[in-house]
């Protein structure tokens, strides 16, 4: 592979003009269908396979077409005191109007003479909106259903609000849309000062910038592509967004420093450019593999919502690497010495670091008799007394874990909301209005013969009223008989919110206890409770009980491809521990943030109880591979200079301490992007944010320049062992520069 990273950058040196314009015409081609990536996404693809939920929702499609989109989607409408009866009808009218223009959405006519007749009785007012589709369908029409009613602004003296689990799904995206915008403007600033700073260079600075966009608009297309052949999340543009900007700098910054590197030794552009792709560009082709396998985890769930997420992170990285094997070492030979230190962007930094690190570093002498840099220094200090290291460093991880002991996963849309926003305030209305939650339970009853059907009756009678005395439950509607009487339809109405925990414990009570104990349980019915809140409950089930598939997954894959790369089976198990210390770490700083409240009030931070449900599996695996990335490059140069003279020692040190600045830069960046979402108003924004930036942090730092150091001085040459028979298996892949070595190598130890 190396000889083929060479040929390659040949290839693109000697045609680069036709490289460069081949990969215009694609960004062109691409860009008018990245900029219509969300118009098929949809809000949906949180229903659960197999689960009660979905049994439900089948059998309410097929049975109880009508019923099924009622009370789903809704709205209320609340007038002020001072408005008029003409004002009060012209409300009705206007909503009326616009849920006509919306698809699968309508409101009966008696649904609106029943409205106007509440608002000339009182001032306000709850709107049955019908639903003709399923639930992702239902999101997708609440969204454009918003945009028309604009919920939550007055006109004329009635202010329209709209209610139900599809409505908070709805402006819970349009709330996290306008983060990812905030987000993305506050982000690219802080990236590009950082790069500026690390570089010196304005050009080098704005290849990384360039090949995020690149990344980013290219997946877009993509995306649009795919989300013509399947249900595809609108969150997925916000995930290959937040991964794509963070991936495709890291990886353009790991090959352009290895690039100057070469260039500062004297190597002629040419040879610098091969050498750069066949080191480090090798490094991120293994290192972007690790993030694809760790992304590729989430598809152990059996969800689509969560399966198109982690398909776009896998596009985009895919993309990103390419772009920095290919576009990269197109730009750097366009640019020529342009992407150098110089010009008035390297003498402030320069002057800068004179001023402030430089002037407090003093230079000294190696062992080896060379001049020492404050990373040799560092490096030093810590193998010197590795043991002590290690017992730090792991233990303050292991510390910053413990809270993750008591992780509770939930929360619901409605919490992700401000107090004072729209769809809080329909919620407290319809409540008030109603005495309970907008979102019903569906219980169905299935008769599986005719017996059953005629027999059923006072069973059916007995479960209604032991599900209308339980204390979560506001009301009971009446059992409906479907056409074809082969099942029978009751509504229960929750006190709370739909996706209040309050609501989850009474599903899980219906389904543990209050069903199983009816007399319809042994006279041969089968009864099963579903709805929008019951989804919600099998989400989360589906997920926690993923997790250990998912990690299992990762660890196993990511393990095989560390082992090809470093031909070695004790430091791929150590990097795979490693990781989850830091991961472990983040976890626990966000239980005690997210779940404890220990941050309360700062920053906006607020307890919700417990961490997302869908942010735990997504943290788990963008953290598990970006980590990945620092590893295996900083692995990598110290694998080639162990393969340079043999000595261990030195070999990590000189690896660390030639990638400690390119590591560190990339990390500032990724955690700077990671923890430009701490600061927007959304939770479970909030929270994704904070656990990357944790865990990125903590990994460039303890992990990479303590723990990795410090590990590898206690095992010695057993770093580099393998059994001699998967040493004949594994094939080579040469990460080594192509140098005349300092002495003869040893041959990795075997067994």
């Amino acid at each position: 592979m190396r000889q083929a990273a060479r040929s390659l950058s040949n290839l693109v040196g000697r045609h680069r003009r036709a490289v460069a314009i081949a990969w215009l015409i694609v960004i062109a081609a691409a860009l008018p269908f990245a900029m219509k990536q969300t118009e098929n996404l949809t809000g949906g693809g949180f229903e659960v396979p197999g689960s009660e939920s979905a049994a439900v929702e089948d059998v309410m499609q097929a049975a109880y077409a009508e019923q099924a989109g009622r009370d789903s989607v809704g709205a209320v409408l609340r007038a002020d005191p001072g408005a008029s009866a003409g004002q009060r009808s012209a409300a009705v009218d206007r909503l009326a109007a616009a849920v006509d223009e919306v698809e699968n959405l309508t409101i009966a006519a008696r649904a609106e003479a029943a409205a106007r007749r509440q608002l000339a009785e009182g001032d306000l007012a709850v709107v049955s909106i019908q639903a003709t589709a399923n639930v992702s369908e239902q999101i997708d029409a609440a969204v454009e259903l918003r945009e028309d009613v604009a919920p939550g602004e007055a006109v004329a003296g009635v202010t329209p609000y709209l209610v139900g689990q599809p409505a908070a799904w709805a402006g819970l995206q349009e709330l996290s849309k306008e983060d990812l915008e905030s987000a993305e403007i506050t982000g690219f600033p802080i990236v590009a000062l950082i790069l500026i700073a690390a570089f010196g260079s304005l050009a080098a600075a704005a290849l990384p910038l360039a090949l995020g966009f690149v990344a980013v608009m290219l997946t877009g297309a993509v995306i649009y592509f795919l989300s013509l052949q399947m249900e595809m999340s609108v969150f997925v543009t916000n995930m290959a967004s937040m991964i794509g900007i963070g991936v495709a700098v890291d990886y353009s910054l790991f090959v352009l420093a290895r690039y100057r590197e070469e260039i500062r030794r004297g190597r002629p552009a040419e040879d610098a450019r091969a050498a750069a792709l066949s080191t480090s560009g090798l490094s991120v082709f293994f290192s972007g593999l690790a993030v694809v396998i760790s992304l590729a985890g989430i598809w152990m769930v059996d969800n689509q919502a969560l399966r198109s997420m982690a398909l776009g992170a896998m596009i985009v990285v895919a993309i990103a690497i390419v772009a920095a094997v290919v576009l990269l070492p197109t730009l750097i030979s366009l640019l020529g010495h342009r992407v150098e230190a110089g010009g008035l962007a390297w003498k402030v930094s320069r002057f800068l670091r004179r001023s402030t690190v430089e002037r407090r570093r003093r230079p000294g002498i190696t062992r080896a008799g060379r001049e020492s840099t404050f990373w040799h220094r560092w490096t030093e200090r810590v193998m010197r007394r590795p043991f002590v290291s290690i017992a730090l460093s792991a233990g303050l991880l292991l510390v910053l874990a413990t809270p993750a002991l008591s992780m509770k996963m939930g929360t619901g849309a409605l919490d992700q909301f401000p107090d004072e926003h729209d769809v809080v305030v329909g919620v407290e209305l319809i409540s008030e209005a109603s005495g309970g939650g907008a979102d019903p339970i569906r219980v169905i009853a299935e008769f599986g013969s005719p017996a059953a059907a005629a027999g059923g009756g006072a069973g059916l009678d007995a479960l209604r009223a032991d599900l209308g005395r339980d204390r979560a439950v506001a009301s009971v509607g009446r059992w409906q008989p479907s056409p074809d009487g082969r099942s029978a339809l009751l509504d229960v109405f929750p006190r709370g919110a739909g996706d209040s925990d309050q609501t989850f414990a009474l599903v899980e009570r219906a389904r543990s206890r209050i069903i199983p104990a009816s007399a319809l349980a042994a006279g041969g019915v089968t009864v099963q409770a579903g709805g929008e809140s019951a989804r919600i409950v099998d989400v989360r089930e589906l997920i926690s009980s993923s997790m250990w598939k998912i990690l299992l997954f990762i660890l196993g894959l990511s393990f095989i491809v560390l082992m090809v790369m470093l031909r070695s089976l004790l430091l791929p198990l150590k990097a795979v521990v490693m990781n989850l210390l830091s991961i472990g770490a983040a976890y626990g700083v966000l239980v005690a943030v997210f779940q404890w409240g220990w941050l309360d009030g700062f920053l906006g931070f607020e307890s919700e109880g417990a961490l997302d449900t869908i942010n735990v599996p997504l943290i788990l695996a963008v953290v598990f591979g970006l980590s990945m990335d620092y590893e295996v490059f900083l692995l990598s140069r110290i694998k080639e200079r162990y393969r340079a003279h043999g000595d261990n020692r030195r070999a990590v040190a000189e690896g660390l301490a030639s990638s400690a600045p390119t590591i560190s830069s990339a990390a500032l960046i990724m955690t700077s992007v990671f923890a430009v979402f701490v600061f927007t108003g959304v939770p479970s924004i909030k929270e994704l944010g904070l656990g990357n930036a944790v865990a990125i942090a903590l990994d460039a730092t303890l992990v990479r320049l303590v723990l990795v150091p410090a590990t590898m001085q206690v095992m010695g040459k057993w770093n580099w062992w393998i059994p001699a028979w998967l040493d004949r298996v594994l094939p080579d892949f040469g990460f080594e520069r192509e140098v005349e070595p300092e002495k003869q190598a040893p041959a990795p130890a075997r067994a």
